[in-house]
């Protein structure tokens, strides 16, 4: 075999050649169990209950990330050919920067406390599998990728925001391909204008060319609404906060109420005892398992809220950010109060739920523009990306459907009641 292609529904063939030593290293890479395994990790977690599209994979957008990578190299191997020393590095660190995503991405964050990129540095570094294929290519490659997600020094700056910075490849791919498979047309940014506009500033590390300023504009704006649109969409922070309650109630609940396997009993009860075969083990296929047994099996009110996610029937949600904080009080007050009229317990099937949407941030790692005489931060020369950097917040009130006539008339005369 000297060559293998991959078809993407965004970026065409991705064709891959074994008789180059960074290529034949990524081919190892994507048949290593760590990285078939992202085959079975939604890249938008529950997110499919609201955009039934959106079923695409870690181990897709993975590949899409790495194509990006290589086409950036080689147009900035053009301006810096000693970059050269670096590719077997990018191409490495852009293709397993998800390794370490649990269940559902980045919803098992909340469901189980973890961290994704801690967890990529343990699997780069710690996996035989992954730092033989790595250390074959070069002795300290595993060393160096792994440091890279732990946000250390790395040999070259510019790599490191190739790969993690406002402007790098996987924000380039996810936004894109979140937006290809949840059916909606935020994410269509201009790729080939932002790839084409990539330059070296005087310190080394990444810029921009002026020329691609409305581009990256662009794509700015892109991420906010996709954020706003898809990421933080209201059912999307309800499913999140639905699979919290079903973890957080089986860990209540015990090993001698429900059901669990050797694997996933680890994940709810005894955490800190999570080693590299136990984590890699659990995947969506497994979860979902779980909470389809415990639907069948479990004890109320696990029962119901299994039964819930898995047949769609969510809690209802609204915002109530308008609301001060003294306001916001009392409604989660009053939605329970309605909740315990039904006869269910209102710790369980109602809550607050709060989010930030970032801005542009440009104090951390903000995109600079150089036309080869000048280094100018983006903000300052855009008046529309200044615009950008303030966060905007939402609180979700999350209740029971069947109040939602009730609670929706004791919220109005509450915002009445807020405006004398």
């Amino acid at each position: 075999m000297a060559k293998r292609t991959y078809y993407d529904p965004l970026h065409q063939g991705i064709t891959l050649d074994d008789k180059i030593p960074e290529e034949e290293m990524i081919i190892g890479l994507i048949d290593s169990s760590p990285f078939q395994r992202l085959r079975r990790i939604k890249q938008l977690g529950p997110a499919s209950l609201t955009f039934h599209g959106a079923e695409s994979s870690r181990f897709t957008h993975s590949l899409g990330v790495f194509h990006i990578a290589r086409r950036a190299l080689k147009k900035l191997l053009k301006l810096e050919p000693e970059l050269i020393q670096f590719k077997g590095l990018l191409y490495a660190s852009s293709l397993l920067h998800d390794i370490g995503h649990g269940p559902l991405s980045h919803t098992s964050e909340g469901m189980f406390g973890l961290n994704h990129e801690e967890w990529s540095f343990k699997v780069i570094k710690e996996h035989p599998e992954i730092t033989n294929i790595l250390n074959k290519l070069k002795s300290s490659l595993s060393l160096e990728v792994s440091n890279l997600f732990r946000r250390e020094d790395t040999n070259h700056k510019l790599i490191k925001t190739l790969v993690s910075s406002q402007l790098d490849c996987d924000r380039l791919d996810y936004l894109m391909r979140d937006s290809h498979s949840s059916g909606t047309h935020y994410g269509q940014i201009d790729l080939e204008r932002i790839l084409s506009a990539l330059t070296i500033a005087p310190d080394g590390d990444l810029a921009i060319n002026p020329k691609g300023l409305l581009a990256v504009e662009h794509y700015l704006v892109v991420r906010n609404l996709m954020y706003r649109s898809i990421y933080n969409h209201r059912l999307n922070e309800v499913c999140n906060w639905l699979l919290e309650k079903i973890i957080e109630l089986a860990r209540q609940l015990g090993p001698k109420a429900i059901w669990a396997d050797s694997y996933f009993s680890t994940w709810l009860w005894n955490p800190k005892k999570i080693n590299i075969e136990t984590f890699l083990a659990n995947d969506d296929v497994r979860t979902i398992y779980h909470l389809s047994r415990w639907k069948d099996e479990a004890p109320q009110p696990l029962r119901g809220l299994c039964e819930c996610f898995l047949n769609r029937k969510l809690p209802k949600a609204i915002n109530i950010e308008d609301l001060k904080v003294e306001f916001q009080l009392e409604a989660l007050s009053i939605t329970k109060r309605l909740t315990e009229e039904l006869g269910k317990d209102s710790n369980i099937y109602c809550g607050l739920r709060h989010n930030k949407i970032y801005g542009y941030e440009p104090y951390k790692k903000g995109l600079r523009l150089w036309d080869g005489e000048n280094l100018k931060a983006l903000e300052k020369e855009s008046l529309l990306i200044e615009r950008l950097i303030s966060p905007s917040k939402n609180t979700w009130l999350i209740y029971p459907k069947e109040i939602n006539s009730s609670l929706k008339k004791k919220l109005s005369k509450l915002r009445q009641t807020q405006k004398i």
